[in-house]
């Protein structure tokens, strides 16, 4: 099992780069943002990797972090869920934010993959969210409080188009800035800020 690469970037495409180590490259297929991440050909990358063997191929994944790489598993361990498709997910989503969709059910957040439709992405929900607790993601924003002010402003980013994962998550950052006392104009101003970043 190759669990790890430490090499020159050879090429990069839409989909995969070649990394080239001590003159062997492996191909390597991640997510866009993974791709993005990396740097530009001939420049020093090290990617976590998973490899995939199945009857007619050998596939090797790339991820530049291990949590992506942990997500990766656990969405392959969906039934309809494929290597593909998992970096279509992680190319739209990042760890945190996937972690907040399955945490919240918000199958529109996870449908928003190419190739994920809303039955795949009800499935991923309801399969991973037991498993959520799993992965370590680091500090995240603390849960906004269900009553008052907050409750409101939850209610006013939802009317405005915001899906119930990125309200919760932009009021949770607010309210950690400004106070549980703050007032709901003040909430709903600093939400609107955070959730445009």
């Amino acid at each position: 099992m190759i669990a790890r690469l430490t090499g020159t970037l050879a090429e990069s495409g839409a989909d995969h780069a070649v990394i080239d180590v001590a003159g062997v490259g492996y191909l390597v297929q991640a997510s866009t943002r993974t791709l993005a991440a990396i740097g530009a050909v001939g420049g020093q990358v090290m990617l976590f990797t998973e490899m995939q063997v199945r009857e007619d191929a050998i596939t090797l994944f790339g991820f530049g972090s291990a949590g992506e790489r942990d997500w990766f598993r656990l969405l392959t361990s969906v039934q309809g869920v494929g290597g593909r498709v998992a970096l279509a997910i992680l190319s739209v989503l990042a760890p945190e934010e996937l972690s907040r969709a399955v945490a919240s059910a918000d199958k529109a957040m996870i449908a928003r993959a190419n190739g994920v439709g809303p039955k795949l992405a009800q499935r991923i929900a309801m399969e991973l969210r037991d498993k959520v607790g799993a992965i370590d993601l680091g500090p995240s924003p603390a849960a906004a409080p269900k009553g008052g002010a907050a409750a409101d402003a939850m209610s006013a980013l939802a009317n405005l188009g915001f899906r119930p994962a990125e309200a919760n998550a932009a009021v949770a950052a607010a309210v950690a800035e400004l106070g549980e006392g703050a007032s709901l104009d003040a909430l709903v101003r600093l939400a609107l800020r955070k959730a445009a970043k």
